[in-house]
Formats: structure tokens, sequence, C-alpha cells
């Protein structure tokens, strides 16, 4: 057998170390120690980190790196960035939604992030977030998943014409239904938008992602009522709840409760840790609420949990940078999970946990799946996530799509050493 492509003395999520993953056709087709298969590229991995590609199972890519435009969030709320994103949605223009979301995919790519679920603004009669985004998913098809969700930002009911908005956004391509109902005028309107969503996505078999109960507000339950809809219209296993950040604010008898209705429900729930912790508990004096969802508790219940990047650089977050890495730590620091087992579930919650929520085909290591793969300047993925590891390679079926060099600090210092990769200073080696 001649491979196209063989990774030799690999270091895989699994624990395994010194494999060699040989792939052909942009399929893994063995894995192995000391594989003798003559293959047209091959890569010394040198002991590195070979994992999945990074799934952002939660993003706006609609409103990306339009930070600035066209005035800043001097507040930095989240209701001055809903504001704000409502008075950028008229100077919007198809050109530069498409260029601003190509840039951000290029960063993307360098940061081995291939698989992207983005919310698209559906409250513009125009819908030229929705037509920009689909020629961007189009672009961007060799080399990232890009998964579409109708977003009525401004509230399903409460806009006028959001209802016949999210139909004409699924009728284009749109392949998620997506919600906000703790911004409805009450909580009775916002429990009918998710029973009337609910419906439409099991009248044409589609899977369900709304930003859920995104307030402090101990009082904003609607994760319960998508629960309920996911039973009655038999969703099991196709419907998330983003956000959740009311949980970290309830009573643990209530979350007790609810807890084991989503799991019974096979509801996934995505966290978005730099936002969350970022936007939540700004009316709070000290001490002052974390804001991020129930992360051990919901995982705990066999849930499955994602952490989601939300934002970068646009009207409600100023920061961020597409690293994966950078929102699996904040994660983890916010969330307190920081046994070693815990951590390696953080890197999970950007790689294989999203997979699942999206529904990703042929993902993860293993003979028959697809040839897409990060090469990570660490030995493991507790290092990966402590140090931010460089992405040495980036590789889509098969193919090289990014490549960065090591990195190493050159020291000057007696009696010391000459440099410094900080991949080798992890405990015994």
């Amino acid at each position: 057998m001649q491979a196209d492509l063989i990774l030799k003395n690999a270091n895989i999520a699994n624990g395994q170390a010194g494999v060699d993953i040989a792939c052909s056709n942009g399929k893994i087709v063995e894995i192995g120690h000391n594989l003798n298969i003559p293959a047209t590229e091959e890569i010394d991995c040198g002991g590195m980190l070979v994992s999945p590609p990074f799934v952002d199972s939660h993003f706006h890519m609609d409103a990306t790196l339009s930070l600035g435009l066209p005035r800043m969030n001097e507040s930095g709320t989240l209701l001055e960035g809903i504001a704000l994103w409502g008075e950028l949605k008229p100077l919007l223009t198809p050109e530069a939604v498409i260029e601003r979301a190509l840039k951000y995919c290029d960063l993307a790519v360098s940061k081995g992030l291939l698989a992207i679920r983005s919310h698209v603004d559906v409250c513009d009669d125009r819908l030229l977030a929705v037509d920009a985004l689909l020629e961007v998913k189009k672009q961007v098809a060799p080399y990232i998943d890009l998964q579409l969700v109708a977003f009525p930002q401004d509230g399903y009911l409460r806009s006028k014409t959001a209802k016949e908005n999210t139909i004409r956004a699924l009728d284009k391509g749109v392949e998620v239904v997506g919600g906000i109902p703790h911004f409805e005028r009450t909580m009775a309107d916002g429990a009918q938008s998710i029973a009337e969503l609910c419906e439409m996505a099991a009248d044409r078999g589609l899977m369900v992602d709304m930003h859920c109960d995104e307030s402090d507000d101990p009082l904003s339950r609607h994760i319960e009522m998508l629960a309920y809809e996911t039973q009655r219209l038999g969703l099991q296993g196709r419907v998330a709840g983003s956000h959740l950040t009311s949980m970290h604010s309830m009573d643990n008898y209530y979350v007790s409760k609810l807890i084991a209705l989503m799991a019974e429900a096979e509801v996934s729930a995505i966290a978005n840790p730099l936002i969350n912790i970022t936007l939540q508990g700004r009316h709070d004096t000290y001490p002052k609420r974390r804001g991020m969802t129930r992360v051990p508790e919901l995982r705990k219940a066999g849930l499955t949990v994602a952490f989601g990047h939300d934002c970068v650089m646009d009207p409600w977050y100023s920061m961020g940078s597409g690293d994966m890495l950078e929102v699996a730590s904040m994660g983890l620091h916010v969330a307190q999970m920081t046994s070693r087992d815990d951590i390696r579930a953080c890197f999970d919650a950007v790689t294989k946990e999203p997979a699942k929520i999206l529904g990703l085909e042929g993902y993860g290591i293993e003979v028959g799946n697809n040839a897409d793969f990060v090469v990570l300047q660490a030995r493991d993925t507790i290092e990966a996530i402590r140090m931010r590891a460089n992405r040495l390679f980036v590789i889509r079926r098969g193919k090289i799509i990014a490549e960065t060099p090591m990195t190493q600090t050159r020291l000057h210092l007696a009696n010391r050493p000459d440099h410094v990769r900080e991949h080798e200073y992890a405990p015994g080696q």
C-alpha cells in the first residue's frame, strides 16, 4: 500500500504515544506503531500531540471583526452590544460581511479551527447576512465545515417579521433553527417562541440551537421549556441550549430537577466562557457571580457539553483570536475544572464534544475517518491548553493547509541552556 501522507511518532489525545497515522484519499487508513508504509509525504511529529481539528459550536460570523463600527461598546454590556448591532445592521453590505468572514476563516485555519457553527441574524428583512454567509459557506467548504443557524436576534415574536424571515432563511439553505426566548417581552412569549421554533425544526427534520437564559435572572428558565419541547416532538439528540448562564444563579434544588430533565431529553449544552465571564454579573457589586453555566454538573449527568468562542472583535466582545485553546483555558478556570481528567475534558469541549453537537461525520482519529488533524507543539492535551500550543501543521483531508515553525526563545545567560522551548518544561521532561 502507498499512502499519500503518514504522520510518524505522534501522541494522540486518548493517551497513545509514538504512533504512526497513514492517510490515503483524504481518509485515515491505518494507525499503529512503526508502520512500514511508503508515503508521498511524511511528517515526523517528534512526540508532539496530533489532535482532530478544533470545533467552535457557537459563533457569530456575520458580526465578526466589526469592532468599532459604527462606534465602540462603551459600557461593554450585552444590551449595549445588541443595540449597537442594531445600529450596524442597516449599514452592512454583502461585500463587507463576506470579506470580514473570509478573513476570520483564514485566522481560524491558522488556529486549526476547521468546523464552526455560526448564528446568523434573520431580523434584517433583506436577509443580507444570510445570503453573505451562505456564499462564505460555499467558498470555505474545501477547508472549513461552516454550519449556519437562523437566529432571530431581535426576538422571534418581538420582531414583526422574524417568523417570516426565519422561514425564508431556512428555505435558502440555513440548516439549524435558532431562537432567543429570554429576549422576548414576556416569559409566556419566550415559551411560545420555543414551541413554534421546535415545531418548525421537527417539521423540517432540522437541528435546534437556541440562545437560552443568557441572563443573571434565576427565574429565566426557558431551558426547561426547551427540554420539554424536545421530548414532546421527538427531537432528542438534535437540540442544544447555548449560554444557559441563569443556571449559575439558580438554587441547587431546582437545578437538580432541571439537569435531570435536560439529560432525559438529551439536550446538549454550549457554554461560552470568554463571553459569559465578561458579560454576566454586571449588576452585581461584590461578591460577583461568575455567570458561566454549571459545566461540571451537566457533564456529571451525562450531557454533551461544549465550549464556544461566541465573538471575536465585534459589538459584544473587543477581544478574541479564534483560538479555541484560549476558550478551553478560560472554561477550566471559571468552572474550577483543574483535576487532570477535568482539564482533559476541557480539551474535549473544543474538539470531540462540539463535533457531536454539529453532527460532524468522519470526525476523530480512527481508521476510516477523515484525515483532518492539528499537530500541536505540546506532548498532550493538558500541556496544549496550558501553553496555548503552537499549531505546527493543520491538515485537511490529508493535505497540509497551514503550518507554523516550532517556536523557541534563544537565551543569552551564563551557565544556562541556549534556548527555551516551552513544551520541554513540563514535569518529568
